[in-house]
Formats: C-alpha cells, structure tokens, sequence
C-alpha cells in the first residue's frame, strides 16, 4: 500500500495573535500522529505530509482532535490529497490568476460538509469589483486591487458558511501544488 500525500489546511491559525503556534511545534505535532515527510509552508497553517491513511474524515479528525487539545478549542481544517491540489490549480478559471498586478485573487478551500453551490449562495458580490467563480472543492475569488475597499469579500466573516471555509491566496496554493505534487 503506497503513501499519500496530503495538505492540512488550518483555519484560523497564527492569525491577529489568536491560535498562535510555531511552525516548529507544529511539524512536531504531526510527526507525533505519526505523519510522515512533515513540511510546513508559511506562518499561516499549512502542513503537508504523507500518510497510509486513505480516509479522509478519520485523518481530520485526527488532526482536529489534536490541534484543539493542544491549542485549547476548537480548530478545524480543510484536508486535500496531491491529486486535488492538482485540480484546483488546473481547473481554474480561464484567466484566473493571470493579473495580479490589476486583481487581488484568492481561493475558498471549503470544509466539509460544505459545497460550493451552497458556498455561493451565501456571498455578495460588488459588480466590477468581485468575481466568484465554483470550483470542485472550493470558490476561486478575485477583486479589482484598485477598488479592494469597496469589496464585499471583506464581509464574508458576517455569513454562515465563515466558519467552514479558509483561504489561502493564488501565490500560496500554487506554492503549496508545487511542494505537493513535485
């Protein structure tokens, strides 16, 4: 049975002093769950690392579990395999991505149970400034850099689905596809 190689996405962590843990301690956590090839990328809470493991909820769980004991409440995570980091970076948008000199982009990784058709019905959108595109697992976002504070992204801590999404920027999840699937 071959490993897999997964990404955690942590919501929430090392962000305005709240949930705050170093990335040292953090690889260290998940090579105590027995996680193996253990990498951390960037202060903001994203570890990728293999596992035999091919149960997804079981894996989160674990990490969920631990992480909340650890930080003392509760942390939740988006979980993607290599091959779904893959997609997300390939199936993006025709000519997301391309301007970011003119356009602010981010990407909504979603948390189960969360879908993307319910995603969307729960954010605004300010015509000429955002776009909000569905993907498979999550909603590729872009805002016109100039207009950023007339943006409605910014609100999307006032919706229900706040607590079941985390974003990462494009430049981060390229980053991310490139370490995982090298």
């Amino acid at each position: 049975m071959d490993k897999t190689s997964y990404v955690a996405l942590l919501r929430g962590l090392n962000v305005g002093g709240n949930n705050v843990i170093k990335m040292s301690e953090l690889k260290a956590l998940f090579g105590e769950l027995h996680f193996t090839e253990v990498v951390t990328c960037i202060q903001s809470g994203n570890v990728i690392f293999n596992d035999f493991e091919e149960d997804k909820t079981s894996i989160s769980q674990k990490i969920e579990d631990a992480l909340s004991g650890r930080l003392g409440h509760k942390i939740t995570i988006a979980l993607l395999t290599a091959s779904e980091m893959k997609d997300v970076v390939e199936k993006r948008p025709e000519g997301f991505g391309d301007d970011g000199k003119k356009y602010n982009y981010d990407v909504l990784f979603l948390i189960a149970p969360l879908k993307p058709a319910d995603a969307v019905k729960e954010l605004r959108v300010r015509t000429g400034v955002d776009e909000i595109w569905p993907g498979e697992k999550v909603l590729y976002i872009s805002r016109l850099t100039s207009e950023i504070t007339k943006s409605y992204f910014s609100k999307i801590t006032e919706t229900s689905i706040y607590r079941n999404v985390t974003t990462r920027n494009w430049n981060t999840t390229k980053k991310l596809n490139e370490l995982m699937n090298r």
